[in-house]
């Protein structure tokens, strides 16, 4: 890119939320930013926001952009589309969803399921988070029937074979054990259908009621139910890393 051409990069930090003009200048100067791998330290550098990647201390910040990412905590009962032909209660449905944009659910939870849902209108980085080439972590909490015990936390970890195929969580934790219902946190990077039920269904656990809890470095947190928020900077620059964007 010419030196005429795009925008200055203090102004892109100051537009992304990161820092005042004068700061980001500030930050430029100490060399705490990189524009494609490259150091920057002169003043007045301009950038493309739509292509560049930008670095400050090493962490990706995502510039403006006209794209749009948020975090959508999914009730239980709610079908995960953004329409639904039988007319039953579906994403776009949930009070505070924008109303005039078309968005994409990232990946799905089934109608019983509820928890951490994605949603954009990035097509492409919707497409490369449930691609499983990107292995993108997703973790999960089910209450679930009986006592749990550590054979059976032992057994899971290990992997299971169901009828689709092997399947083995990236980790699994037992995080309350009592004698009627448990609750066992499972991580992993399939996306079967209904993978988590299935896995404890095979072990003799059945779910009573399931959550998902993060995908990747984003976490549901105190999200309360049918809420939705943006990504910081922080968890988009994360993201986009994560599926190469």
């Amino acid at each position: 890119m010419s030196n005429e051409q795009g925008i200055r990069l203090q102004k892109v930090l100051a537009q992304a939320g990161l820092a005042s003009r004068r700061a980001a200048e500030d930050m430029i100067a100490a060399g705490r930013v990189e524009v494609n791998g490259e150091l920057i330290v002169e003043q007045g550098r301009r950038v493309d926001p739509e292509r560049d990647e930008i670095r400050v201390d090493g962490s990706r910040i995502p510039t403006a952009r006209r794209h749009v990412y948020y975090v959508l905590n999914k009730p239980q009962g709610v079908v995960s589309t953004m329409d639904d032909p039988e007319g039953r209660p579906c994403l776009s449905d949930l009070e505070g969803v924008p109303r005039g944009i078309r968005l994409f659910h990232v990946g799905r939870l089934d109608t019983e399921t509820s928890g951490l849902i994605l949603l954009t209108n990035d097509g492409e980085f919707a497409n490369r988070m449930t691609h499983p080439s990107y292995k993108v972590l997703k973790t999960y909490l089910a209450d679930v029937e009986g006592r749990v015990d550590d054979k059976v936390i032992r057994r899971l970890s290990k992997g299971l074979t169901l009828e689709d195929g092997p399947v083995k969580p990236d980790a699994v934790r037992l995080v309350q054990a009592g004698e009627e219902h448990s609750l066992v946190e499972v991580s992993l990077h399939e996306g079967r259908n209904r993978i988590v039920r299935r896995i404890m269904d095979s072990v003799a656990h059945p779910v009573r009621r399931l959550s998902r809890t993060a995908i990747g470095p984003v976490r549901l947190k105190r999200l309360g139910r049918g809420d939705m928020r943006e990504l910081t900077h922080e968890e988009l620059g994360q993201l986009l890393d994560l599926v190469e964007l």
